[in-house]
C-alpha cells in the first residue's frame, strides 16, 4: 500500500466509524463528549475518546492512543496491517451514526464559555440545596464543605448538584465537574485540569489524588484536611491537560522532601489501573509513592465514608 493510500485512508475513516462499526458496537456517551472530544463506552469500564476530528483516538486508563489504523489493530489484535487496509476501504467516507457533535449542541442560544458560567453560580451556604445534597447523601463532614466553598473550589449548581471546578495556570476556571442527586457529568466547552483543595499555588509535600472531587473531599474528611496535603482530582479519566497540569504538580512537590504521592483511586480494575499511572507519574520525578486503595472492593472513598456515617448512626 502507497503512503498516499495510508493518508487518504487517515483522511476518510473517522475513528468513531470504526468503533460503531466494530461488535460489539461502542456507543457515544452524548453528555461526557464535547466537541473535541468524543467519549465512546464499551460493556463495563471500556473507554475510548475519539478525537482530532475523527482522526485520532486515545484511551483515557492507558497511555495508548493512535490514529484509525492503530485503532483498529487495538480492536482487533489478531489481524495483519493488509487486513486492517482492507477494513479501512470498508468504510472510507462514511459518517457516524450519531449526530455530530456539532449538530447535537446546536442550539439557538449556545452555551456560555465554563468561566461565565461559572461566575454565575454562588458559594453554597449551610442549609442550601448543594449543601444538603453534600451533607445528608454524600456525608461530606461540615469543616470539609466549608473549606471548598470558602476556597472557591465548589458552588451551588441547579437542582441540587454540586460544581466543582478546575483552575488553568493563569487561574481562570477551564473545566467544571457536576455531581447531583439525579446527574453526573461536566459542563461542555472545558479542557480538563486538576481539581484542587487548596487551589492556591503553595506546594505541600503530599498529594491524595482520586477520580472524582467528591471522593478526594471524603479522603480530606476522613485525614480532618491535614495541613500537609494537596487534595486532588483528576475528573475521571486523564487526558493531555490532566496529565500535564499533575506533571508540573509533582515536579514542585519533587524539591521538597519527603514528597509522597497518595493515589485514591477507586477499588475496581478501571482505579487499579490509573493507580498504576499515578504511580508511573510519581516515579518520574522521583517522588514516594502510597496507594490508599480503599477498603470496600467495587467501591469508592465516599462508598467508605458513608459506611463509616452509617456505623455511627448518620453522623460523618
Amino acid at each position: 500500500m502507497s503512503d498516499s493510500e495510508i493518508e487518504d485512508l487517515r483522511d476518510k475513516v473517522h475513528c468513531a466509524v470504526v468503533l460503531e462499526r466494530t461488535p460489539p458496537p461502542w456507543r457515544l456517551d452524548r453528555k461526557e463528549s464535547t466537541k473535541l472530544s468524543l467519549k465512546y463506552r464499551r460493556g463495563k469500564g471500556e473507554i475510548l475518546i475519539v478525537s482530532h476530528g475523527g482522526r485520532g483516538w486515545w484511551d483515557p486508563m492507558s497511555d495508548a492512543k493512535g490514529d484509525v489504523f492503530g485503532l483498529v489493530q487495538r480492536l482487533e489484535p489478531g489481524i495483519n496491517f493488509g487486513h486492517v487496509r482492507k477494513r479501512l476501504r470498508e468504510f472510507a467516507g462514511l459518517s457516524p451514526a450519531f449526530p455530530i457533535a456539532e449538530r447535537a449542541g446546536r442550539r439557538k442560544d449556545p452555551d456560555r464559555p465554563v468561566p461565565l458560567r461559572w461566575a454565575d453560580r454562588k458559594p453554597v451556604w449551610p442549609g442550601s440545596p448543594t449543601w444538603r445534597y453534600l451533607a445528608r447523601k454524600r456525608f461530606l463532614p461540615t469543616m470539609t464543605i466549608e473549606a471548598a466553598s470558602g476556597a472557591g473550589v465548589l458552588r451551588e449548581g441547579p437542582a441540587g448538584s454540586a460544581w466543582f471546578a478546575h483552575f488553568d495556570n493563569d487561574g481562570v476556571v477551564a473545566h467544571v465537574d457536576v455531581r447531583g442527586p439525579t446527574y453526573k457529568g461536566s459542563l461542555t466547552g472545558g479542557s480538563k485540569s486538576l481539581f484542587r483543595l487548596p487551589p492556591a499555588a503553595t506546594t505541600r509535600p503530599r498529594l491524595v489524588l482520586a477520580e472524582a472531587a467528591i471522593d478526594t473531599l471524603s479522603v480530606a474528611g476522613l485525614e480532618r484536611l491535614r495541613g500537609d496535603t494537596l487534595y486532588a482530582a483528576t475528573g475521571g479519566g486523564m487526558g493531555p491537560g490532566t496529565i500535564a497540569a499533575l506533571e508540573a504538580l509533582i515536579a514542585e512537590m519533587a524539591a521538597l522532601p519527603d514528597a509522597l504521592l497518595c493515589s485514591a483511586a477507586d477499588a475496581n480494575d478501571a482505579g487499579d489501573r490509573y493507580a498504576e499511572r499515578h504511580r508511573s507519574a510519581a516515579e518520574k520525578f522521583g517522588v514516594g509513592f502510597a496507594w490508599l486503595r480503599p477498603p470496600i472492593e467495587g467501591g469508592d472513598w465516599n462508598d467508605v465514608l458513608r459506611a463509616r456515617a452509617a456505623s455511627r448512626g448518620g453522623k460523618s
